[in-house]
């Protein structure tokens, strides 16, 4: 899509949304099934099945991302979105937009090793390079604009409720909200089932 067409397609969105509020409630959906190991399959709507899978050392076959690293790449194709699509309506010219993000993690965690080190990650950075004709001032307005807006940067960042409902042989067996510790607290874990 043009430069143009994008500026036009947000600016359309942008009224739409203005001018019927209620229609600005959307709701995402992602399919994810186990199929072999530790290997599983992410479909979303018609687009092409992606491989999610670990690294031998974790028990996988290394055919597709980790569900971490695609976490990650969310974040950083969520970021290059909506760099992209405010330098678009603010008239900045991008000859080149890159985010490399990172994430550090402590196995131990995820491993129930340390019932003190949370699963998840510890912290996230992330680098972003621009390259564009410009100032400073622009820039720092994008990516203030961009940051503030990105939803999953958002969702990352603060309290996002996390709903799970388990269906055993197609009846439904718990409905709950999936209350994670404060940091440095993770939930005690009872081994004598297995992990």
């Amino acid at each position: 899509m043009s430069k143009k067409n994008i500026k036009a397609a947000i600016k359309d969105c942008i009224k739409q949304v203005n001018r019927h509020p209620q229609n600005a409630q959307m709701m995402y959906v992602a399919e994810t099934r186990l199929v072999d190991g530790v290997k599983a399959i992410s479909k979303v709507r018609d687009f092409p099945e992606m491989i999610v899978d670990e690294p031998p050392m974790l028990g996988g076959t290394d055919q597709g991302m980790t569900p971490a690293e695609v976490m990650l790449s969310a974040l950083g194709t969520c970021q290059v979105i909506m760099h992209s699509a405010y330098a678009k309506m603010m008239g900045i010219e991008l000859s080149e937009l890159k985010i490399t993000s990172y994430g550090d993690i402590d196995l131990q965690g995820m491993l129930a090793t340390d019932d003190n080190i949370c699963p998840g990650f510890t912290a996230i950075n992330f680098d972003i390079q621009i390259v564009s004709p410009a100032d400073n001032d622009r820039i720092s307005q994008l990516i203030q604009l961009a940051q503030t807006h990105c939803p999953l940067l958002d969702t990352i960042t603060r309290p996002t409720p996390v709903n799970s409902r388990t269906y055993h042989n197609g009846e439904m067996v718990s409905d709950t909200e999936a209350v994670m510790p404060p940091p440095g607290k993770p939930r005690p874990l009872d081994l004598s089932k297995g992990i």
